[in-house]
């Protein structure tokens, strides 16, 4: 199939056809990937079968759209061209399906795993590939994975090796990092083009009306409610809040409940709680945290699916708990005495949240375009099947030709039901082809989907930054679109959204001005950006590894984060694959209990997830079982614990930062030890 370009796609690739490193810049419907296969095709032509290509995504969803839509129909069957994710068992082949094919299609993270594995069969080098394409390069920064493969790049070219392959990145919106100064735009953008070893910025400039005539451009509107007059419901959760601190004797925390100020404060008291060995403090905040993220529940969507996610916790406490010591006698018997009050008021729909209504009468209104498709944005799991749950309840929308369904990340949680990526693809596939015409999601299909159809853009109480703003709006792009920012006036998400609109305009002066560097004085500036980038993680790893010899692993020991009970020393831990943290000592069963089934939507080659590993003491959840080559080990995170040092107790988010150097895992060594064991 012959690939034909707009001038302003012409335009763009100039440079890439030259074989030199760019990103490419236009807007969300500018026809970037059709620019790209075409570059592709350019590039394996003129190579005469010694080119290879890797495009590179950042959601799974992207690896099928992209090979579906876009380098399939134009490179076969000419080229072997083959997309791999982490539910295809091809990605346990990733080595020889590289050597065997012209352009893979991939989730970054599945080439970083093969950049970093020292097993032969599953190695490859960046220098395998001649050309490599990154999707949504705007990711290619600080610690994301896009980032960790640049730096291995940058760092061999400093080194001169050879063969290192041409990077094309593609973006609509390189964004600010929160910048609110130009000079500091700008620093952003000289980054992320340092990161991606750019020699230029590429967009449209003889031809930019061709494009702006091109590109659709939804109409945005803030449809703004009124704040809610009363609520009953969200007054008694305050004053149950209000118990807990006076139980407590607690006046650390100013009480503007409700609030991620508050919800900051209260993780606080619970990390001091877990350190001071104060289990009144730590669970007292747990609950706490609870009954805040019922409030912000409530702010969302309804009163009941607040109430819902309080009776869920509860339930889900009284089955853990083992035993019961004053604090949870005093926290469960105030749940309980106000359980059903709260059920009464949360069925009340005088006092029902008012952007629900508003959310209806766009909705109603929308529905009625010819071909309506619409997308509602909002934040959290919980929240997308909350609306979902309304939407399918609503006596009003009943009656009209809307067709819902939820759309939500892949990865596990203990809230809410995750979706598989085979799921979210049939999803996508639905609303693609008309069975579904309104899904309800989260950032999961913000960047990249592209659904010709799609007319209604609805951002539901949400909270982004400038990127993601445009992402988002990018999804409308059919004739007469709107873009719809549903918040309360003068609420947090109305102003964030005007910040967003200033940064967004403030990123296209910066992109311009990097554009209009003098060639020279922009090399020089890449060069040094990336020495820095050098030496500072040189000097990083230096520091993390002196941090990791400070103790010695037998003088480290873990507490149960929730009874404080001692239940193992560092010694006692090996690390599988470089992040799997095990315990492989033998007595360590008598400490903890396994139930249930940890359900994760990923396929692995070595292992498979077990049941779940909690303290047989107080049924806090430490981990999870990992059956490694069919042998049962208790896998531990380590934000489940307490690590007391010889000079310290401290609590970790991640096992990296724990300073001792814990050995790896040696299976044939497990298994002798366990044998003579038993």
């Amino acid at each position: 199939m012959q690939i034909n370009l707009r001038d302003y796609q012409w335009e763009i690739v100039q440079p890439a056809l030259e074989g030199k490193n760019i990103i490419i810049w236009l807007p969300t419907g500018g026809g970037k990937t059709r620019a790209v296969v075409y570059v592709t095709k350019h590039h394996l032509d003129t190579r005469r079968g010694q080119g290879k290509v890797a495009v590179l995504v950042n959601k799974v969803p992207l690896v099928n759209q992209h090979y579906e839509n876009e380098f399939k129909p134009y490179l076969t069957p000419n080229y072997n061209v083959v997309p791999i994710s982490g539910d295809t068992e091809l990605k346990e082949q990733f080595a020889n399906v590289v050597q065997k094919s012209d352009v893979i299609i991939c989730t970054a993270q599945i080439l970083q795993n093969a950049l970093k594995s020292t097993e032969e069969d599953r190695h490859i080098e960046l220098t395998d590939f001649s050309l490599l394409i990154i999707d949504e390069c705007h990711h290619t920064h600080k610690d994301g994975v896009y980032n960790k493969i640049m730096v291995q790049y940058i760092e061999q070219k400093h080194q001169r090796m050879a063969n290192l392959p041409q990077v094309l990145g593609l973006t609509a919106s390189l964004g600010t990092d929160g910048a609110n100064t130009f000079d500091k735009a700008v620093d952003h953008i000289l980054q992320i083009c340092a990161n991606m070893d750019a020699q230029m910025i590429k967009s449209s400039i003889e031809f930019k009306q061709q494009l702006t005539d091109t590109v659709p451009h939804p109409i945005k509107r803030y449809d703004l409610t009124e704040e809610r007059r009363q609520s009953p419901f969200g007054d008694k959760i305050k004053m149950i809040m209000a118990r807990i601190h006076s139980y407590l004797n607690d006046s650390s925390i100013k009480r503007n409940f409700g609030t991620q100020i508050y919800e900051q404060a209260v993780v606080e008291l619970e990390k001091t709680g877990a350190i001071e060995s104060n289990r009144a403090k730590r669970v007292c905040a747990l609950h706490l945290r609870k009954y805040n993220d019922s409030l912000l529940i409530n702010n969302t969507v309804q009163m009941i699916d607040a109430f819902h996610y309080l009776e869920e916790f509860y339930v889900s406490e009284k089955e853990m708990k083992t035993v019961l010591d004053q604090t949870d006698r005093f926290l469960f018997k105030l749940y309980s005495d106000n359980k059903d009050q709260l059920l009464l008021l949360a069925l009340n729909k005088d006092y029902e949240n008012p952007k629900l209504n508003m959310l209806e009468n766009i909705l109603l209104e929308r529905c009625a375009v010819p071909n309506f498709q619409g997308i509602i944005f909002t934040k959290t799991r919980q929240s997308t099947h909350a609306l979902f749950g309304w939407i399918k309840n609503n006596e009003r929308l009943k009656v009209t030709d809307i067709k819902a369904k939820s759309l939500t990340g892949a990865g596990t949680s203990s809230q809410t039901k995750h979706m598989t990526q085979q799921e979210q693809l049939a999803a996508i596939k639905e609303f693609r082809h008309g069975v579904v015409n309104l899904l309800i999601a989260t950032s999961v299909v913000e960047e990249g989907l592209d659904i010709k159809g799609c007319n209604t853009i609805i951002c539901y109480g949400l909270i982004t930054n400038e990127i993601a703003m445009m992402q988002a709006r990018g999804r409308a792009r059919a004739e007469n679109s709107i873009y719809s920012v549903v918040a309360e006036k003068g609420g947090r998400e109305v102003q964030r959204e005007f910040v967003n609109e200033f940064r967004e305009a403030l990123m296209k002066r910066a992109i311009e001005d990097v554009q209009n560097m003098a060639q020279r004085d922009y090399q020089i500036k890449i060069r040094e950006l990336q020495i820095e980038g050098i030496i500072s993680r040189k000097v990083r790893d230096q520091k993390q590894n002196s941090v990791r010899m400070e103790n010695l692993p037998e003088d480290v020991r873990l507490y149960c984060r929730d009874c404080n009970e001692a239940v193992c020393h560092a010694s006692d831990l090996r690390i599988i694959e470089g992040m799997h943290h095990v315990n492989v000592n033998p007595n360590f069963r008598l400490y903890y209990k396994v139930f249930g089934k940890v359900n994760i939507p990923r396929k692995f080659e070595d292992w498979e997830p077990g049941g779940t590993v909690a303290c047989s003491t107080c049924g806090q959840i430490w981990g999870m079982q990992m059956i490694y080559k069919s042998v049962a080990i208790p896998n531990l995170k380590i934000k489940n614990f307490i690590v007391e040092l010889p000079n310290e107790r401290k609590p970790f988010k991640k096992w990296k930062n724990v300073p001792c150097q814990i050995q790896e895992f040696n299976y044939t060594e497990f298994c002798q030890a366990n044998i003579l064991d038993n």
